[in-house]
């Protein structure tokens, strides 16, 4: 018999009628004869409505307390779905008086181990104990995505995305044939269909490709979750919870045959939520760099891009992005940095900046991706300020002004729009 993890986004259980529906596919599922588990997120819009409050208290709240508190959201929406599944089942003559057909379970309850790491924490182990014995006897688990406990039991959560990874992480603990995820949309598309009208969704996409997206801004899913799926081989399908549709499937580059040499540009990606800092009059020598982002990575600060100017007069500036939830953070290790052993050192920050991103496997054996990108930025009249490349995508940070238009110019300039 098939096991498969449903995980449902924050849309997917935003109301009762919605969680109703949630709770009408899970059994549908099961009636099919798949071994059905849940991952669900909180109710839409109530993560924001707990981290404003954290934001007007301090901040920088992330902390012990402040996952205490953000974590509380899953919780709600674990009871309800839960109580929306047995509700149903008693309905539909699947259970009798005193029985249930789910059993609602928070991350503790699960045992997803976690290291200490407030707001950004990393899964360590899951006891799959608990899960086996309810999926032995037919009842569905309703486990509360996005959070977990440390050695020392205070309750964790996994960053913004987090019940995606929860998802994955428990599906290959379980070794679960496929992970769906449910959200509003119905897969993975060409672009954000926000920024651009004509964006196309995708049907097959390889890890490699997702990582990048997920990692540049798509928001469809974490990039730890992807991660994690490929390392264990799982199949994951996007799809909506509101349709029938099949969604996009991410799988490895080997099952997607020709299609990798064909297209070679997958998606365009975009981000409005970057930081440049510029650390200038810094003193040449070895070292120098390993000391400033060894500090940054020691506070779970995630830098992406990193220009280091030519030294002169045996000074040196090194500018790197950060996100905006990081950047307070970082003004503070910097700071702090600076006190101890740089004292001429001058911090720059610069806000209100985007970074414009395209990805494809495809590149790898096409040349020119690069000049190209740049010239369709150049006739849109959009200046780049810092670029960053791999085998598989190029960035530019631009002015956030000119983001929707830079998406929309890369997108027909790569006929994505031409997508099947």
């Amino acid at each position: 018999m098939a096991l498969v993890v449903q995980k449902f986004g924050g849309t997917s259980v935003g109301t009762i009628e919605r969680i109703q529906s949630v709770a009408c596919l899970a059994l549908d599922s099961q009636a099919r004869g798949q071994d059905v588990v849940l991952v669900v997120s909180a109710m839409s819009g109530e993560t924001n409505r707990l981290v404003e409050l954290a934001l007007q208290i301090h901040p920088s709240p992330y902390s012990q307390e402040y996952d205490l508190l953000i974590a509380s959201g899953e919780q709600v929406a674990v009871g309800l779905v839960t109580l929306a599944i047995n509700t149903e089942a008693a309905k539909r003559g699947l259970i009798k008086k005193g029985e249930v057909a789910a059993k609602g379970l928070l991350g503790y309850q699960v045992g997803i181990l976690t290291d200490s790491i407030f707001s950004k924490a990393r899964i360590q182990a899951i006891d799959t104990s608990r899960l086996q014995n309810l999926i032995a006897h037919r009842v569905i688990p309703v486990i509360a995505g996005f959070q977990g406990v440390d050695p020392e039991s205070n309750i964790t959560t996994l960053g913004r995305g987090g019940s995606d990874t929860s998802a994955v992480a428990i599906a290959a603990a379980l070794r679960a044939d496929a992970c769906e995820i449910y959200t509003d949309v119905d897969g993975v598309y060409t672009t954000d269909p926000r920024l651009c009208k004509d964006a196309k969704k995708i049907s097959r996409i390889s890890y490699e490709e997702m990582m990048e997206l997920a990692s540049l801004g798509a928001k469809v899913l974490q990039i730890r979750s992807v991660e994690l799926a490929a390392k264990y081989a799982l199949p994951l399908q996007v799809r909506s919870s509101f349709n029938s549709s099949e969604g996009t499937l991410v799988v490895s580059q080997d099952l997607l045959g020709e299609r990798m040499e064909q297209v070679v540009v997958a998606g365009v990606a975009a981000d409005d939520a970057q930081v440049k800092m510029s650390l200038q009059n810094i003193p040449d020598g070895a070292g120098v760099a390993a000391r400033i982002f060894g500090a940054l990575s020691r506070a779970s600060i995630v830098v992406d891009v990193i220009v280091q100017d030519v030294p002169s007069n045996g000074l040196l500036t090194i500018s790197f992005t950060i996100g905006r939830s990081d950047h307070l953070k970082a003004r503070e290790v910097l700071e702090e940095l600076r006190a101890q052993s740089f004292s001429a050192m001058r911090i720059a920050e610069q806000a209100e900046l985007a970074k414009v991103s395209v990805v494809g496997v495809g590149m790898q054996h096409h040349p020119g991706v690069a000049s190209k990108m740049f010239q369709i930025l150049a006739e849109a009249g959009i200046n780049i300020q810092l670029i960053t490349t791999s085998e598989i995508k190029i960035s530019c940070l631009i002015a956030s002004k000119s983001m929707k238009r830079a998406v929309e110019c890369l997108h027909q300039g790569f006929e994505l729009h031409r997508v099947d």
